[in-house]
């Protein structure tokens, strides 16, 4: 097995370094963070500075994994290329074209496929990682023009060894989804927290199930959620627009007729078509030979709800929706 450097070592970093440790990958790791560093090394793992890690990454040809905020790409990519230019590397960043983007002007010569793990806690900091943490989660892996069989599969394949499932996409595709599937939940949160707090000390005393449910992300650190949000802007202003207009068409009903039920309606089948998928209902699975011609069909796989639960020797397992 591949050994793993994880360059970051928050919640999602210090999460994948203890998944591929216990996965059998030995794996070592990195961070500009003191507090973490320590939990690391008294969890039992090695944090090394940066140029160090990455030197001994090179040495045994190990899978670089960057998983620091949006801002701090940019200096990572800039070590690497000067230390371990010709890297395998993936990330675990929540936006994916800014971050190819990136890799492809810093570091041309690494053999890349993005990553991004759909798993987290509002807690933050290695402390609170956990090598179950992407039991069962879904982790996309980016398919670019630049992207090569090998450099996926390693993306793919670590993100199986974690216990997650792979949804193959476009970088472009994975950015505008996830600023409605994560982005927005997350400014939604932020708002609905503020709009119960502004209903005073009784209105809180009363906050039940619904409200802690809809408002748990806002309790993550804002600055790691600036990072993520900002750094996606374009699609999550479209989701903005859109959640504004039905927003807009549920007041307008409500204040003429009373009524929600096209709202609620909407909702109800959306949330159940979600468990149905979650479910693995209406699957259908088949194999894919993992040659470079197949990305544009794993691709195609993402874009219609599939996903890759196993790969062995040559071929992926995959599973996608029917109808």
């Amino acid at each position: 097995m591949r050994a793993v450097c994880v360059i970051g070592l928050g919640l999602i970093g210090g999460s994948v370094l203890r998944a591929a440790s216990a996965a059998g990958r030995p794996a070592w790791g990195a961070t500009a963070s003191e507090a973490d560093a320590t939990a690391a090394r008294e969890a039992g793992f090695e944090a090394l500075e940066t140029d160090a890690a990455l030197r001994r990454a090179k040495q045994e040809d190990a899978l670089v994994v960057i998983a620091v905020p949006l801002p701090a790409v940019r200096e990572v990519l800039r070590r690497i290329a000067d230390v371990h230019p010709g890297a395998w590397l993936t990330d675990v960043v929540s936006v994916k074209d800014p971050v190819d983007f990136e890799v492809r002007k810093l570091t041309p010569r690494v053999r890349y496929a993005g990553g991004h793990p759909m798993a987290g806690t509002s807690a933050s900091g290695f402390a609170a990682a956990s090598a179950d943490l992407f039991r069962g989660a879904a982790w996309a892996v980016t398919i670019e023009e630049a992207t090569t069989i090998e450099a996926w599969r390693e993306a793919a394949e670590l993100a199986l060894d974690c216990g997650a499932h792979v949804v193959p996409t476009g970088a472009a595709a994975h950015d505008d989804t996830v600023a409605r599937v994560s982005h927005l939940p997350h400014l939604f949160a932020a708002i609905l927290a503020a709009v119960g707090a502004d209903g005073g000390p009784l209105a809180l005393s009363l906050a039940a199930g619904s409200f802690r449910d809809g408002t748990r992300v806002a309790g993550s650190d804002p600055e790691l959620v600036r990072a993520m949000t900002e750094g996606n802007k374009p699609a999550l202003l479209d989701a903005v627009d859109d959640a504004l207009g039905r927003l807009g068409a549920a007041r307008g009903s409500l204040a003429s007729t009373g009524g929600l039920k096209s709202t609620l309606d909407a909702g109800y089948e959306a949330r159940r078509r979600l468990d149905a998928l979650a479910g693995g209902e209406g699957t259908t699975t088949a194999s894919v030979r993992l040659r470079p011609e197949a990305l544009a069909r794993l691709r195609d796989l993402g874009e219609l709800g599939g996903r890759v639960t196993a790969i062995a020797e040559d071929h992926a397992t995959t599973e996608v929706p029917v109808g």
